[in-house]
């Protein structure tokens, strides 16, 4: 069996990923970019049972799965989905003294993600994740 695509590629993809990440949330570093998809992810994932934050993880590219799973203490029941206000509040919560993410952050990584896989496969996942999963992964305008 050949080594699939998107493992060979996976640093490149990430790369240019990261990049998007970068100049989508208007940031100066990819570190910047990095941090703030970082919080991103991990904010969603606080919000998901063990197995729903595995169906999320399986459809996204993988560097970003690996950013997902790290350093992860499942709980046994997450919180709900709160409103956009508080989600972008827990985001700019990571870190808090070296966090740099814009107030539309968890938008525009969601923008970026969208252009870095086949949104099919996350909408398909997002549709069986509880409420307030699709909500959170919606790009464009800043609801």
């Amino acid at each position: 069996m050949p080594v699939p695509m998107d493992y060979w590629n996976a640093s490149k993809d990430f790369k240019a990923f990261l990049s998007d990440v970068r100049d989508t949330c208007m940031l100066q570093t990819h570190h910047q970019a990095y941090h703030t998809l970082r919080a991103v992810l991990h904010v969603f994932r606080a919000h998901l049972t063990v197995q729903d934050a595995l169906l999320f993880a399986g459809v996204l590219p993988p560097v970003a799965r690996a950013i997902f799973v790290e350093d992860w203490t499942p709980e046994a029941e997450p919180e709900p989905f709160p409103d956009r206000d508080q989600l972008q509040a827990e985001v700019k919560s990571v870190r808090p003294d070296h966090n740099l993410a814009p107030p539309t952050a968890i938008r525009d990584v969601a923008e970026a993600l969208r252009r870095a896989m086949d949104t099919r496969d996350l909408d398909r996942v997002l549709r069986s994740l509880p409420a307030g999963a699709a909500s959170f992964w919606e790009a464009g305008p800043q609801a």
